[in-house]
């Protein structure tokens, strides 16, 4: 009987589709996600929130590495390979935030969205009985929707803003495209799905993931944009 293997059309497909449904959800995300619109408050929260998030991500990805073990050395050198090209890539955002006026102080204060708990606790405890493959899921998924719309969402804020403040975040985009890390992530998740789950498990993570980002985002709007709208009477 043969082995089910990872299939990337149906993953891309699987990722498109439910972004899709995000954005029927989500107040202005779909506009923010085709360069139509943006807004100070929100672009300065969402990469306040990527500096975070990206020390989180790391410490579950050495978790997931960790969990990996001596087990599949093939696959554990491909994540250790994506965790040496990303630990430190938050101080390129952390310039771009410290332009628009924020201090290191005000970063560290910061408080993660309700959605980024939820997401590192169930990357953490799913590493715990699942090994490293929803982790790597999640990384294909964070490169998957770099490649496709952080372009997109910073043109905006350098149109909006001013590029000087956008440059940072864009030295970020031109280190993931030159470095290649959609494909690095898709053989690393195809090999850790191989190893330690299924095809269907990883579709399922998959439905997780974005719904989660729908959450952040949701949360995002209603933290900047719509706190600053009179209440209806």
């Amino acid at each position: 009987m043969a082995v089910e293997t990872l299939d990337r059309a149906h993953l891309e497909k699987l990722a498109a589709e439910a972004i899709e449904r995000q954005f029927q959800r989500v107040p202005k995300m779909r506009e923010l996600h085709a360069g139509e619109w943006t807004d100070r408050d929100f672009y300065v929260r969402h990469i306040t929130e990527t500096v975070l998030r990206i020390r989180l991500n790391n410490e579950v990805d050495t978790y997931a590495l960790f969990k990996v073990g001596s087990q599949d050395d093939t696959l554990a050198a491909k994540l250790a390979k994506y965790l040496a090209e990303e630990f430190g890539h938050e101080s390129m955002f952390t310039r771009d935030l410290h332009k628009f006026g924020l201090t290191q102080e005000e970063i560290e204060a910061t408080d993660v969205f309700p959605s980024t708990k939820k997401l590192m606790g169930y990357l953490r405890l799913e590493a715990d009985t699942r090994g490293p493959a929803p982790t790597t899921v999640w990384d294909w998924l964070v490169e998957w929707y770099s490649d496709r719309y952080n372009p997109v969402i910073t043109a905006k804020a350098a149109e909006e803003f001013g590029r000087e403040f956008v440059a940072g975040t864009q030295t970020h985009i031109e280190f993931d495209e030159s470095h290649d890390h959609d494909e690095l992530m898709f053989r690393t998740v195809a090999r850790a799905v191989e190893s330690f789950g299924t095809p269907r498990q990883a579709y399922a993570d998959l439905e997780t993931f974005v719904e989660l980002i729908g959450d952040y985002f949701a949360e995002l709007y209603e933290a900047t944009v719509a706190s600053r709208q009179p209440a209806a009477v």
